[in-house]
């Protein structure tokens, strides 16, 4: 048996989850950008589990207009999926991306880590270089690993960005086709190269089983 004082015991003892849920959300509240576990558990009192807490938290959020989603490898509160389009006018871009701004963004998205090469073998025109820095600017793509192929050319990736912007949790949750259709971001018109990945072709996306270097 234990025969520390009960005051320096406490020093050690961890809050209780309750507790430690308002941090959490208090947290979450602030930031501007999705939090990670690991930063979640360095902001937290010594003895609390980050993730427990979270857990909790994000089953006391189930069922409101306001939800606990993982964006990447972070978290942050969103909108309910089903209650978006209250939020229209304040979500509503004012520029609008270009057909081939589409086109390089799904195929990026769909075909990740892709080089401007393969866009450009896939969409059966050149990538003009405005179009992949309106991309950049919008931070909905980065550069990923160079391929160690020759000239080792830089690959293209989605960003965290763009899987908040959308309500994603990682890219596989990218809606097929139709859906975008749907929703407004594709015409009618088919896509280039065929692409169908996400609504039947549920095959990993090619290259990326390749070599990389950092």
């Amino acid at each position: 048996m234990s025969t520390k004082p009960d005051t320096e015991r406490s020093l050690f003892e961890a809050p209780p989850i309750a507790e430690q849920e308002r941090m959490i959300e208090a947290i979450l509240f602030a930031a501007t950008d999705p939090v990670t576990v690991a930063d979640l558990a360095q902001r937290l009192p010594h003895g609390c589990d980050a993730a427990e807490a979270l857990a909790y938290l994000r089953r006391r959020y189930e069922g409101r207009g306001v939800r606990l989603m993982r964006v990447g490898d972070g978290w942050a509160f969103r909108t309910a999926p089903d209650l978006g389009h209250l939020m229209h006018r304040e979500v509503t871009e004012n520029r609008k991306l270009s057909r081939a701004a589409i086109e390089t963004l799904a195929i990026i998205a769909y075909h990740q880590p892709a080089t401007r090469a393969e866009i450009e073998e896939i969409r059966g025109v050149a990538v003009s270089r405005g179009t992949v820095d309106q991309l950049l600017e919008l931070d909905w793509i980065r550069f990923g690993r160079r391929r160690m192929t020759p000239g080792r050319p830089v690959t293209f990736v989605v960003t965290e960005a763009f899987l908040d912007h959308f309500g994603l949790e990682s890219a596989r949750d990218l809606p097929g086709l139709r859906e975008l259709r749907q929703a407004g971001l594709l015409d009618n018109r088919p896509l280039p190269g065929g692409m169908t990945r996400g609504e039947e072709d549920e095959d990993e996306a090619p290259g990326q089983t390749e070599l990389f270097e950092d």
